[in-house]
């Protein structure tokens, strides 16, 4: 079984953020649960960046119908983390210029 690689964003709706994780075409045949490594995958996510300045930076910075970028994560079909490449995304005025 080999690692695999998914993507994960929030996604800007009139009512509610939502959690989105991007499944590889390829994923390992070792993934039996696709609900359970979903939240395997925002686990990950919300114990390396803070969930609460995340998503209040994202529903006050970004308009309905945006899907903002978080990075990706790299799990092994055991659910052990190989990677990691996550990032908060950016207040207006921060970073860039």
């Amino acid at each position: 079984m080999c690692p695999d690689t998914f993507g994960v964003g929030v996604r800007v709706t009139e009512t509610e953020l939502r959690f989105l994780v991007h499944v590889p075409t390829d994923v390992d045949s070792g993934w039996t649960d696709p609900e359970a490594f979903q939240s395997l995958v925002a686990e990950v996510v919300w114990e390396r960046l803070d969930r609460r300045s995340v998503l209040e930076t994202i529903a006050t910075e970004y308009d309905t119908g945006a899907t903002v970028t978080l990075g990706t994560v790299t799990l092994d079909p055991d659910g052990a983390v190989v990677d990691h490449d996550l990032a908060v995304p950016e207040r207006s005025g921060d970073g860039g210029g």
